[in-house]
């Protein structure tokens, strides 16, 4: 158990950061599997910026690392561009 006030703090505050990041994570997978259902390249290309700038921020966040970033994009944009 934690002794100093500092300690307790910090597992306060991790423990609300996980919360946050693990929604958002979970919002940013359900906006993917959402577009790659989408059989409309209409309703995928007005989505895939959205779905873009939700990966690119949780990147710039530390919520999911650079490159998976880097090759969710690739890819949904390779699947937007063949429909």
């Amino acid at each position: 158990m934690a002794n100093h006030l500092s300690s307790k703090k910090r597992i306060r505050s991790n423990d609300t950061k996980r919360v946050l990041n693990r929604y958002q994570h979970k919002t940013m997978r359900n906006a993917v599997k959402k577009l790659r259902t989408t059989e409309n390249k209409e309703v995928a290309s007005t989505e895939l910026p959205k779905v873009v700038s939700v990966i690119d921020k949780l990147a710039k966040r530390n919520v999911i690392h650079k490159n998976k970033a880097a090759n969710l994009k690739s890819k949904l944009t390779r699947m937007v561009n063949s429909l």
